[in-house]
């Protein structure tokens, strides 16, 4: 049974996966990879969807303050054998509800060129390419998407329960 939910950067489950994460990312990008590392600090993210199958981590994301009106969408995984089950994109899409919720109109979000499934998955959730942002910008390796959310900023709210740790 699939179970998503919401919790922040202390759990486990989600330290474990983003360990995971980084070592993939190295294996793709080897030491081109130590100029994104700077950038994925997991400490105090306030927002982390995890999604169990059997009560096993199988898929994880994070989103973070952007700016008053945008969340960045970080740390989205899902383990190479639990890929093509549709994991990816429930995570991205409680990301995006929780955006909207907490009073947010857009997310954004990088990943690397080295990731074409990456890329599809965001293209096949109505992501659209945008300028390289912020620290992104020069950065050669990187692409940049972003997307206007549906009843976004309709909240207002900064305040979300967060369930707890499994």
């Amino acid at each position: 049974m699939i179970k998503l939910i919401r919790t922040d950067s202390d759990n486990r489950d989600f330290q474990l996966l983003v360990k995971d994460l980084d070592i993939e990312l190295k294996e793709r990008y080897a030491e081109g990879q130590l100029f994104y590392d700077q950038f994925n600090k997991i400490d105090m993210i306030k927002y982390v969807v995890l999604v169990y199958d059997q009560d096993k981590p199988v898929g994880c994301g994070a989103i973070k303050e952007y700016d008053e009106k945008t969340m960045e969408i970080k740390r989205m995984y899902v383990p190479l054998e639990n890929r093509g089950k549709r994991i990816a994109s429930m995570v991205l899409q409680e990301l995006e509800k929780w955006s909207s919720e907490l009073g947010f109109v857009k997310c954004i979000l990088e990943t690397g060129k080295k990731q074409p499934e990456a890329i599809r998955l965001y293209e096949k959730n109505n992501y659209h390419l945008i300028p390289n942002y912020g620290q992104y910008e020069h950065a050669d390796s990187s692409v940049c998407f972003g997307k206007e959310l549906k009843g976004g900023g309709k909240y207002f709210s900064r305040h979300v329960k967060v369930s707890p740790k499994p």
